[in-house]
């Protein structure tokens, strides 16, 4: 056998896994871009700044974090000049021959620091807006030691985030809600988006309340139909050319909603609020005061059907023993209800957890909270007395009936 080594196949280049940095610095010397007053000027550079980089993540004072240091610098420059010379190693060298070592370490870091504050999510409720500071420097840590590759791909997804958010404070701000107010509610971008986008595309000016939205959709469905294809979602030409693209995505992803949307069989409520894949899909501003009237209407009527007026203390227990017992509702019990009503209660048991929901489900909201305390005072009291069988039969159940409830003798 041949001791000679064999080359590599035509076509095929070899891999160069060294650093960018060092990369440009041989290209620089080769082809005469850097001199040895360069190189020497590099040489007392690197160093220096070794040494500011170990004491900026740890310290100056062990050899471990010097020799990451060095690691550090290295990919910062090379980020920094891969990255704005986009690879050509020739501008590179031209650049470390016109400008200082450290200005090009300090580009790098700069590229870092931006990437670290931009949003993460498109979710306004989940990012802050700041400035870089001391609480992403063990950020700043672990990105300085990452390559290009992995830059310019979370670079790109943070730059998608951004677009997203600024779309929908756009769109947002075109129907009369300003930023403090988007980022107070905190909802996802792409919800914005879609919202805006139905909205506008129905001739509408404001961003809308839950009441408003479903209006929305209940005149769509009324006036289309199942058929989709008849409503017109189109991107606001006003909008700037350089959010086009995100905006159009999530305009397909509405198209995609509207078949669902206007099927009549699914109430507004029921898919907006309750289904999984729709909800945080949409958004709209939270009416305090229109949800609770909206509520307090449905929930009165049945509340105002059973208590008839009847609110205090003693007929309110008398209707939630009865709803715990799976008996009918009612506030007043005579004598011979209320025996009839105990025997039930030993017979078949008592589940609390009824009359909770009822109070959830029917009560006036602004007082559930004093209903639910004043149920649970009852059952530590009562529970005992009235499921468990003692030697006088009914008549002590009955007796505390007569004391906390509204009995009226037969």
């Amino acid at each position: 056998m041949s001791d000679t080594p064999l080359a590599p196949p035509a076509g095929v280049s070899l891999y160069d896994a060294r650093p960018f940095f060092e990369k440009a610095l041989q290209y620089g010397v080769q082809h005469g871009l850097i001199n040895q007053a360069k190189l020497d000027d590099i040489g007392r550079s690197a160093p220096k700044g070794m040494v500011q980089i170990a004491a900026y993540f740890g310290s100056e004072f062990l050899r471990p974090e010097l020799e990451r240091a060095r690691d550090r610098i290295v990919n910062l420059v090379s980020l920094y000049l891969e990255d704005s010379c986009q690879g050509d190693l020739r501008r590179a060298a031209e650049s470390l021959r016109d400008h200082s070592f450290l200005s090009r370490s300090k580009g790098g870091s700069d590229m870092l620091k931006r990437l670290i504050v931009m949003p993460q999510t498109s979710h306004f409720g989940m990012n802050e807006r700041q400035e870089f500071s001391d609480v992403h420097i063990p950020q700043l840590a672990k990105w300085t030691l990452r390559p290009l590759a992995d830059y310019r791909a979370e670079l790109a997804r943070r730059s998608h985030a951004a677009q997203l958010m600024e779309a929908a404070l756009w769109l947002a701000d075109d129907l009369g809600l300003d930023d403090d107010e988007l980022t107070d509610a905190g909802p996802e971008a792409e919800a914005v988006i879609r919202t805006a986008l139905l909205v506008l595309s129905t001739g509408h000016t404001e961003m809308p309340d839950w009441r408003a939205l479903g209006h929305i959709v209940l005149k769509l469905r009324q006036r289309h139909g199942s058929d989709a294809s008849a409503l017109r979602i189109t991107v606001p030409p006003e909008l700037p050319a350089p959010l086009h693209p995100v905006v159009e995505e999530v305009r397909q992803s509405l198209l995609a909603d509207l078949p669902k949307m206007l099927d009549a069989a699914v109430p507004i409520r029921k898919l907006f609020q309750q289904t999984p894949a729709f909800m945080g899909r949409y958004f709209w501003l939270n009416s305090g005061l229109a949800e609770v009237d909206q509520h307090e209407r449905s929930a009165s009527a049945t509340w105002k059907k059973v208590t008839d007026g009847n609110d205090d203390e003693h007929s309110l227990l008398t209707l939630f023993l009865c709803v715990a017992a799976s008996s009918p509702p009612k506030t007043l019990l005579t004598d011979r209800t209320a025996g009839t009503l105990i025997r039930k209660i030993r017979k078949t048991g008592l589940n609390p957890e009824l009359a909770t929901q009822y109070i959830q489900a029917h009560a006036p909201v602004a007082y559930q909270a004093d209903y639910l305390k004043l149920w649970h005072g009852f059952l530590d009291e009562a529970t005992a007395t009235l499921t468990r069988d003692v030697d006088d039969g009914i008549q002590s159940a009955l007796a505390l009936l007569r004391r906390e409830c509204h009995v009226k003798a037969s």
